[in-house]
């Protein structure tokens, strides 16, 4: 049995789950979302509460049980109170921009500044001269790929340091040249 799965996704006040065929919508205060369900997987309303059971112990529908009940329980924590990713730039110079709700500006140390579209969804926030930067959003997977895809723009430099990374990640610094220095 899996231990994820049997457990009661608890839903919130003011947040609705409508359990359809395929599908389960999630609808709260900031927005809705629809988590697909798997075949012979089923997601069904009790007491408030959204629970999760598998129709065979075939192997392939025991591995979507835990999955199923992970991406509903994120989905009603992403409509109730919403997901944030906090990236820090670290450069002389480097820094993030806002240019419309749905574009962002980076200048990152390369010849021109990247212009970087935001997926519809996701909203970013600028703070500290453009050095820290959040993405907020009700998906919980988009905020993290997109928080992911603005790193790759320039990922953190294993010498300096320099370049996008996540806030609070440890990063070893790799001694420069020992060269012969006479």
């Amino acid at each position: 049995m899996s231990r994820i799965g049997v457990q009661p996704v608890t839903i919130p006040e003011g947040v609705t789950a409508t359990p359809k065929r395929e599908t389960i919508e999630i609808k709260g205060p900031k927005g809705s979302l629809q988590v697909p369900v798997p075949e012979g997987i089923r997601a069904s309303l009790k007491d408030g509460k959204v629970v999760v059971s598998r129709e065979s112990e075939e192997k392939r529908i025991k591995s979507f049980h835990g999955l199923t009940r992970s991406l509903i329980n994120n989905s009603v924590i992403g409509v109730s109170k919403g997901f944030t990713k906090t990236l820090r730039i670290t450069g002389t110079g480097y820094k993030a921009d806002i240019v419309s709700k749905t574009e962002l500006k980076l200048t990152l140390g390369y010849s021109h500044p990247v212009d970087f579209p935001l997926p519809q969804g996701i909203e970013a926030t600028v703070e500290e001269r453009g050095t820290l930067l959040s993405i907020h959003g009700i998906d919980k997977q988009l905020v993290g790929e997109t928080a992911a895809r603005i790193r790759k723009v320039r990922p953190p430099d294993s010498y300096k340091g320099k370049g996008v990374r996540y806030e609070g990640e440890k990063l070893k610094l790799k001694p420069g040249k020992a060269g012969a220095a006479k």
